[in-house]
């Protein structure tokens, strides 16, 4: 294992979506195979990142990071590649068009792999999923048990996470009335459901509910999760891993600038993205923190994933049959080398 220097160095080298994703991936796995070696570019490699889904608050650190030269530092020229609803996160990266990739939930990724798909991941940027179950004062939703006589109105691609919380509390779904709904909060506002779901990071979006909002996350419901993932095909972090090692290095950095420097921070990304409100994100960016560092992180630094708390996730899903072809393992999944690499860099903060 080669270890990173913290100073200036030059390294080396819905479910059904997921599905259909891994399988067009299994298509071109071979051609990563074949790749040609990173590019470099003025002494530097050119590395592409593909994301989940459109670039926010969840990518801060990552984007200041690329500002601020951490990713130089570490001998990476990196590119985002931003998702959305229509976009494949799993292709690019087992073809080798993109070097690493990061999905928005672990449950993604284990389920990607349970469907035979060669990746692994190797780091994790929210400690916990932002994803709750929003309600109100008139009936709220504080805990599992309250769901009981409850209306729920929830996603479609979200509706495996309802699906465990009901199983891993002992349940009965016949106990609610589950409805399909969109990503507005409108519903919850007309009295056509009880609760509604969403990231407790979409400010903007809840900012309709009102102050009076309850939230239950999904750490209370009992589920386990890490959120914004990151993930490469298994042969790049066999082969290449230190490219991983590098990129969490100048990561770590830029998470570790963001929080010390929250509102600079936020004009670093709104200026690189503008899309973003400005006013939006600053009122956010605690909350991204408060995902990213915990007392975990203050032992292990930013970035750290626990073995056990992945294995519980695994024996949650496995227990409602959610792997199609394998049930995976810490061994098979998880590659810790980036995080062992990159110990002395890694902000212990939380």
């Amino acid at each position: 294992m080669i270890k990173i220097n913290s100073k200036n160095s030059h390294n080396l080298l819905t479910r059904r979506s997921i599905l259909r994703n891994g399988a067009a991936g299994m298509a071109v796995t071979g051609a990563f195979l074949s790749m040609p070696s990173i590019g470099q570019t003025s002494g530097t490699q050119d590395i592409n990142i593909k994301l989940d889904w459109l670039m926010s608050n969840g990518q801060i650190g990552d984007v200041v990071a690329s500002k601020k030269g951490f990713f130089e530092d570490q001998g990476l020229n990196v590119t985002f590649l931003p998702g959305g609803p229509n976009s494949q996160t799993v292709p690019p990266v087992l073809s080798g068009m993109a070097q690493l990739g990061q999905f928005s939930s672990s449950g993604q990724a284990l389920l990607a792999r349970g469907n035979g798909i060669p990746l692994k991941m190797f780091a994790a940027g929210y400690r916990i999923s932002p994803f709750a179950f929003f309600s109100l004062p008139n009936a709220p939703i504080r805990e599992p048990k309250d769901v009981v006589g409850k209306r729920i109105g929830i996603q479609p691609t979200a509706r495996f996470v309802l699906d465990l919380l009901l199983l891993e509390n002992n349940i009965d779904p016949a106990s609610l009335e589950i409805i399909s709904i969109g990503y507005d909060m409108s519903p919850l506002l007309s009295g056509q459901v009880d609760a509604v779901t969403g990231w407790v990071t979409n400010t903007r979006a809840l900012s309709v509910i009102g102050p009076d909002r309850i939230d239950m996350t999904e750490r209370e419901t009992g589920l386990q999760s890490y959120s914004d993932c990151y993930f490469a095909h298994e042969n790049m972090l066999k082969d290449h891993g230190d490219v991983a090692a590098s990129y969490i290095a100048g990561a770590a950095k830029g998470w570790e600038w963001t929080y010390k420097n929250r509102e600079e921070a936020v004009d670093i990304m709104v200026d690189a993205y503008p899309n973003l409100d400005r006013e939006t994100e600053k009122a956010t960016i605690d909350k991204v923190i408060d995902l990213s560092f915990d007392s975990v992180t203050k032992e292990h630094g930013w970035g750290w994933v626990e073995t056990d708390k992945l294995q519980r996730q695994i024996n949650q899903y496995s227990s409602v049959g959610k792997f199609e072809k394998e049930i995976p393992t810490i061994s098979t999944f998880l590659d810790m080398s980036a995080l062992e690499a990159t110990s002395d860099i890694r902000p212990k903060l939380g």
